[in-house]
């Protein structure tokens, strides 16, 4: 895992607000996603695109991952964005509500049509119904595509659902989506928390991302990311333990049962401690 990327914090951008794109430059985040769909009305979307991908060619923003997301698929912008945010070379081009293999490869083909750099990938928005029922045909269908986005506000509507604490209508494909990514090798960050304002809920919902195994979540204020980064980070405790773990498989190695701190210890314990570590030290390279 020497090339894992850490995506605790991706704070969603409106690139048609200088201001904002601004301050993206100080944010303790991990990856910025430089949005032209949702939060750009329609007549600054050209302008905006501009701006994203003179922030993108900027060198201006260190070691944060940077992307732009397109708007969809079938929409007035979409072939002029991917071509721009394609020849631009961002870390990734975010596409919503992507929702098929066919699709995917669509994509891909732009990308590459218009001269899209081996580094930029393509990140896929899930959040449809027809998304989770086919994510992992999704997920596997090109080696382009390296992280699934849950779009849950889009994925509650679709539902006829509604926005609870605890998020039990929709747990069900949230998991399908972990799934497929897990099965798939990529990684997935999870959707945005609405109430700016409620600390508490959102830190909660950070910890039951976190506990279900996304690797980051995705942002809407600069106000969230700390509390995203601490929450997906592994704890020191976490860090202590790895380490305390991998020691006493290797000095028990050839000596039979192994423990550590009273329990067995076996590979897949090993290889957890060493995904910990890993993680640890990609999130320690990026802040240092």
């Amino acid at each position: 895992m020497s090339d894992f990327t850490p995506l605790r914090s991706v704070l969603y951008m409106p690139s048609s607000n200088a201001k904002a794109l601004e301050k993206a430059k100080t944010l303790p985040v991990d990856a910025v996603i430089l949005d032209l769909e949702d939060a750009v009305a329609p007549d600054a979307k050209p302008a905006a695109r501009e701006a994203a991908c003179a922030a993108v060619r900027s060198g201006e923003y260190g070691r944060r991952t940077l992307t732009i997301r397109v708007n969809g698929l079938g929409t007035a912008w979409h072939d002029d964005d991917i071509a721009a945010a394609a020849a631009a070379g961002p870390a990734a081009v975010v596409v919503p509500k992507v929702g098929s293999v066919d699709e995917v490869h669509e994509l891909v083909a732009a990308m590459e049509k218009a001269g899209a750099p081996e580094h930029t990938k393509l990140w896929a928005m899930i959040e449809t119904p027809v998304a989770i029922l086919d994510c992992l045909s999704i997920a596997r269908a090109s080696e382009r595509l390296t992280v699934l986005v849950m779009g849950t506000n889009d994925l509650v509507k679709e539902l006829y659902a509604e926005h609870v604490p605890g998020r039990a209508p929709i747990l069900p494909s949230l998991h399908t989506a972990l799934l497929a990514a897990r099965a798939a090798g990529i990684a997935i960050v999870d959707g945005v928390y609405n109430d700016v304002k409620d600390t508490e809920g959102f830190l909660a919902e950070c910890e039951q991302g976190r506990q279900m195994g996304f690797d980051g979540k995705t942002l809407i204020h600069p106000g969230q990311v700390e509390g995203a980064n601490t929450a997906f980070a592994p704890s020191e405790k976490a860090i202590e333990d790895a380490r305390g773990l991998i020691a006493a498989w290797e000095d028990g190695k050839g000596s039979g049962v192994v423990t550590y701190n009273g329990r067995m210890v076996e590979n897949l314990h090993v290889e957890s401690a060493r995904r910990t570590l890993s993680i640890a030290e990609a999130i320690a390279a990026l802040e240092g």
